[in-house]
């Protein structure tokens, strides 16, 4: 928890760098819909290493991923404790069950 604490400071702070010698302020002057992008890239190269990668593909395209999530969660003004908090609420609840109480949100604010 730590790691990912200091690393949302450095995010914080690198998008207001320089974007020649920032890549999270490159990302940032790319705009939203690159970093969402790079997002999914970063998603599908973890997906592909978990099937055919090493163990340790998979722990640089997983490090990959928290960190570009990270990076897009920063441009939507999202701190990592709101994450946190949400994965609170749902400890002790089973996936199955949390993912039918969503849809029956969805459900009930569609026939409104």
């Amino acid at each position: 928890m730590e790691t990912l604490a200091r690393l949302e400071q450095v995010i914080q702070q690198r998008r207001k760098c320089d974007p020649e010698t920032s890549y999270v302020a490159h990302l940032r002057r790319q705009g939203r819909q690159c970093m969402a992008q790079k997002l999914g890239e970063e998603a599908v190269e973890a997906v592909v290493a978990s099937l055919a990668g090493s163990d340790e593909e998979l722990v640089g395209e997983s490090a990959d991923l928290l960190f570009h999530l990270m990076v897009l969660l920063a441009d939507r003004e999202i701190a990592l404790a709101d994450v946190f908090a949400e994965l609170d609420r749902r400890e002790g609840i089973s996936g199955i069950e949390e993912k039918a109480s969503r849809s029956q949100v969805g459900e009930t604010s569609n026939a409104d």
